[in-house]
């Protein structure tokens, strides 16, 4: 084996050990965060490409007469896993108010429940193994267009971090399937976005995100060393491909508490077929989920002064496919 190998192997190892120390954060926050009843879902699995891939489908309570429901994705951080993610971001209370399905893939990696997506240039396992998560994703769709009442015009993507990074990928690359994505705390990983159609994007993210820099490049604390895209970068590729208006609409928002954030909102509208791109930047936020609180301090402040879950699906009731 020549060094130049050797060496490349020594760096994967360094970065799968470091991401077994932050899937164990993420576990600490999925036992911190759980809810008093046992969350409601299913464990499901499929094959594709050689593995088996699995995942959870969360159903809001049944009202009425069946009818199609719109579907969210909602993709983990890079060394965590479905239910953690289930967790952190506890979209399911907005599901069961607002009718929607849920449902939280899980990536792929060497060690259980320790898990990354192949969102381009980012991240360790998956990126490194060339891991297709767009076919798995295609798949994952049109099984649950198969087994579930899922209305095929309102189907769309969140993640945080690495899975915001995935959620940017297949607005790109299924946006033949996906009418809007909500991507948090995570920019695009590829340098370019080529849809087939308009994809509208709400973005989250805060300004001292020391893991995926809201200004781009490396982050101070992730342990992955990935020179990430700056946000502006990603909201300026989506304007671009939505066909939005290139000034946008800027305001602050009210403040609701005194947390040490406040929150602006950039609007991109009258893009093709209705198509638009908002991003709220959280002035002082950390690598969190707004309106959640974060367990952990070293992921930075988390902001009470917006709800990501119901600022995101409000955006994805404006629009269908």
């Amino acid at each position: 084996m020549n060094c130049q190998k050797e060496i490349g192997l020594c760096c994967e190892t360094i970065v799968e050990v470091q991401l077994v120390l932050i899937s164990l954060l993420w576990v600490l926050i999925s036992m911190m965060m759980v809810r008093s009843n046992e969350p409601n879902y299913q464990r499901k699995s499929l094959q594709t490409g050689g593995r088996s891939r699995t995942y959870l489908v969360h159903e809001p309570p049944k009202q009425g007469k069946s009818r199609p429901r719109p579907l969210v994705l909602v993709f983990h951080g890079g060394g965590s896993n479905a239910e953690a993610m289930m967790h952190f971001s506890g979209l399911d209370e907005t599901a069961d108010r607002a009718g929607f399905i849920t449902v939280y893939p899980n990536g792929t990696g060497r060690y259980r429940n320790r898990y990354t997506w192949n969102a381009g240039r980012c991240c360790a396992y998956a990126q490194w193994n060339d891991v297709d998560d767009v076919s798995f994703a295609r798949e994952l769709i049109r099984e649950l267009k198969r087994d579930y009442p899922v209305d095929p015009q309102r189907i769309y993507a969140a993640g945080m971090s690495n899975g915001a990074m995935m959620a940017y990928r297949l607005a790109s690359e299924l946006a033949d399937e996906l009418a809007a994505i909500a991507p948090v705390a995570g920019a695009m990983a590829t340098e370019t976005c080529r849809p087939s159609r308009p994809v509208s994007v709400v973005h989250f993210h805060g300004t001292e995100d020391q893991f995926a820099p809201f200004e781009g490049g490396f982050g101070q604390r992730s342990l992955v060393k990935v020179s990430h895209l700056s946000v502006e970068h990603s909201i300026q590729a989506w304007v671009a491909a939505n066909g939005c208006i290139k000034d946008p609409v800027e305001f602050w928002l009210p403040s609701r508490v005194s947390d040490g954030t406040k929150v602006q909102s950039k609007s991109y509208g009258n893009g093709n077929e209705g198509a638009e791109v908002l991003l709220y930047v959280v002035e002082g936020g950390g690598h969190t989920w707004p309106g959640r609180q974060s367990p952990l301090k070293r992921l930075g402040k988390s902001t009470q002064n917006i709800s990501a879950n119901d600022l995101m699906w409000a955006f994805f009731q404006r629009h269908r496919r």
